[in-house]
């Protein structure tokens, strides 16, 4: 077959879609500029100014605070507004606080107290035009494509995670990594010139947006109402809630680990870090037929699995090439979990919801998820100041290879082989027991005449 007729994209891919396409492109220069963040933000902390686990704990933790404060508030208003300038905003929101680092460090000011505003500031904006990013996916693409979306979205990181990382450690070494942060500022600007091209189709309640201060608290309580009614839903929460916080404990000490422990420099760094990449790649890559294959519950699982293996594999292997081999393919392993992970709660839990409910269902979501995170965060950075960086990713790892097994005896997961649909009547039922939300048989129904999850032919919005 020509090489020609192999790329050509076949009928109905989404990547035929100009809407979806351009919303892409957004999120692969992004990536690129997430990827120097990731990277030159801990190694000014660790490298620069020194920091201990505790600190670095804390750095993450202060990160974490705007998700619990403002996550709620955030949802109702986001039901209330446009969502596409508030995503706009907050790349550019994200561009200053990249900015403010080097500023800092020219104007004598560059100190911990300082990463934490900026950690702060990263969260709030995370917060708020994170939950807006997810809900503009729902208004560009059909709700049956949303695996597939999360999926390409996921590839459009992946290159940038095999690139980025060692770019990002090679500029970190010769401008040092506050001025590398100027380089995300200029791709996080053009992330925001390419979104405001995008055309989406979003139905919004104009009463509710000049509803009094009473109707905002009362459509708050409505959110948590309909997110505790919904089975699935506090299901995916707990076992997130979990994962996240295993995450944030393991994501605390790992650029300590690497230059600490493995004795890595900040170019080195970056190449270990491309292990993201790679690992994005084939889950983005096989995420979708595996989701397809196995269902959406099954392939969550195996996510916590992989991830859960990463982090013991690094905890384990002594120093030395074969401890940065094992540090490098935890990278991979956590990213390719990650993935698989994602692109099936993500689509889960938005194809469960009337759109109506989007802002205060993801914001609800995000709140709960991220509950135990910050204690994650605070546990890694203490576990690692006394008892040995390798304690924190023992910890993920136990506890999230825990999480898998205890996730495959749930039934609600374990049979969840096709994404359900919206019921908008769900907010009226009577609430369940904890016992039937992690244990009832999932009330799964299909969409109307839904083809397969991975069917091109679908058409698109």
């Amino acid at each position: 077959m020509p090489l020609a007729d192999r790329l050509r994209l076949p009928p109905g891919d989404l990547w035929r879609d100009p809407s979806y396409l351009r919303l892409w492109s957004s999120i692969l220069t992004s990536s690129f500029g997430n990827q120097i963040m990731m990277l030159a933000l801990p190694l000014t902390a660790a490298v620069l100014l020194k920091a201990t686990p505790t600190q670095m704990g804390l750095l993450t933790a202060v990160e974490l605070l705007p998700f619990l404060l403002f996550s709620l508030p955030a949802g109702v208003w986001l039901d209330r507004v446009r969502k596409l300038p508030v995503y706009v905003g907050g790349e550019l929101l994200v561009a200053i606080a990249a900015v403010s680092v080097p500023i800092a460090g020219w104007l004598g000011w560059l100190a911990m107290p300082w990463l934490y505003f900026v950690g702060f500031l990263l969260g709030t904006v995370h917060t708020v035009a994170g939950s807006a990013a997810q809900i503009v996916l729902t208004q560009v693409v059909a709700r049956e494509r949303l695996v597939e979306a999360h999926a390409k979205n996921a590839l459009a990181g992946s290159g940038a995670e095999v690139v980025g990382p060692g770019l990002a450690g090679l500029l970190v070494k010769l401008l040092g990594a506050p001025v590398t942060l100027l380089v995300d500022a200029l791709l996080l600007v053009a992330s925001a010139a390419i979104l405001k091209g995008v055309r989406v189709h979003e139905r919004r309640d104009d009463a509710a947006a000049s509803s009094s201060p009473t109707h905002f608290w009362r459509d708050l309580v409505a959110g948590l109402r309909f997110v505790t009614r919904q089975p699935l839903l506090v299901t995916l929460a707990v076992l997130m809630g979990v994962w996240q916080m295993a995450h944030y404990t393991a994501l605390t000490v790992q650029i300590l680990f690497a230059t600490r422990t493995l004795g890595l420099a900040e170019q080195e760094v970056g190449l270990a870090y491309m292990g993201v990449g790679a690992g994005t790649i084939a889950a983005s890559v096989m995420g979708r037929r595996i989701s397809q294959q196995v269902g959406p519950g099954p392939c969550l699982v195996l996510g916590y699995a992989v991830c859960g293996g990463g982090w013991l594999l690094a905890a384990i292997v002594p120093a030395g090439p074969f401890g940065i081999a094992a540090f490098a393919l935890m990278m991979t392993l956590f990213a390719a979990g990650a993935v698989l992970i994602f692109i099936n709660f993500l689509a889960l839990r938005q194809a469960v919801t009337p759109e109506p409910l989007l802002g205060r269902m993801t914001s609800t979501m995000r709140w709960l998820t991220l509950l135990a995170a910050g204690p994650g965060a605070l546990l890694g950075g203490w576990l690692g100041e006394h008892h040995g960086l390798r304690s924190s990713l023992l910890f993920a790892a136990l506890a999230t290879l825990t999480l898998a097994a205890i996730a495959w005896r749930l039934p609600r997961i374990r049979q969840l082989r096709q994404l359900p649909r919206p019921d908008d009547t769900a907010a009226g039922t009577p609430a369940e027991t904890p016992a039937a939300w992690l244990g009832a048989e999932a009330d799964v129904r299909p969409l109307p005449q839904q083809a397969p999850l991975t069917d091109p032919s679908e058409p698109t919005r």
